[in-house]
């Protein structure tokens, strides 16, 4: 962990609660010194923009979780054959999120869904957290993270939103660009419009996958 930038007791308590449960879960895939600094690295990234420090360990273990599955793709430790698909916006606190929520929703276990933002806020958008309960969707218990180069080279299909320029390229990649309106600072009687049209576009790709809908 980067000396500048200190841990108070309990965070440093809970992050090596997290790192056993990584390690236990990733030790037969990566070395320790690996699955120490993706934890690491992942809480750096977070501490930069997170509204709310008492619940960093647990969400940098969180993406460090995700980042480590990715790796493990990307470098050929594990192949099922699951699709992946990676929902991309500017601030990952709106339109990708509801994206990867209704994804998660209709594909279930079928399919691979992470988000990520090439400037993530510091926490998901109030609204679309409300337009996506009235569809019987939660996702507040999701957070704002940058997009990383493991996850994105483990994506099967990169779905972008709005962030330009700033979305990251590989080649050979699908890629999709989905023209939706920002959810951020409009109501939810403007969201609702842009969450009905995540919902088809979601429901398209995952038709076009080949991956059956669980309605």
């Amino acid at each position: 962990m980067n000396a500048a930038t200190p841990i108070a007791l309990d965070q440093e308590a809970a992050l090596a609660s997290v790192l056993r449960s990584l390690t236990s879960d990733f030790g037969p895939t990566f070395d320790d010194e690996t699955i120490k600094t993706f934890l690491d690295h992942s809480y750096a990234e977070l501490a930069g923009h997170a509204k709310d420090a008492n619940y960093l360990p647990l969400l940098a273990g969180r993406f460090a979780r995700q980042r480590l599955t990715a790796l493990a793709r990307v470098e050929g430790r594990h192949r099922d054959g699951t699709p992946v698909v990676l929902f991309l916006c500017t601030h990952n606190s709106g339109r990708s999120q509801m994206a990867l929520g209704f994804f998660a929703h209709h594909a279930g276990d079928a399919a691979i869904a992470w988000s990520g933002g090439s400037h993530p806020a510091e926490s998901i958008n109030t609204a679309a957290i409300d337009a996506m309960l009235e569809r019987g969707i939660d996702i507040s218990t999701e957070f704002p993270k940058p997009w990383t180069t493991e996850v994105l080279k483990a994506a099967d299909v990169v779905v972008t939103m709005g962030c330009g320029d700033e979305c990251p390229y590989f080649p050979g990649k699908r890629y999709e660009d989905w023209e939706l309106d920002d959810p951020a600072g409009l109501d939810l009687h403007a969201v609702r419009p842009i969450r009905d049209e995540i919902e088809r576009k979601v429901l398209e790709l995952i038709a076009d996958l080949g991956v059956p809908s669980r309605g």
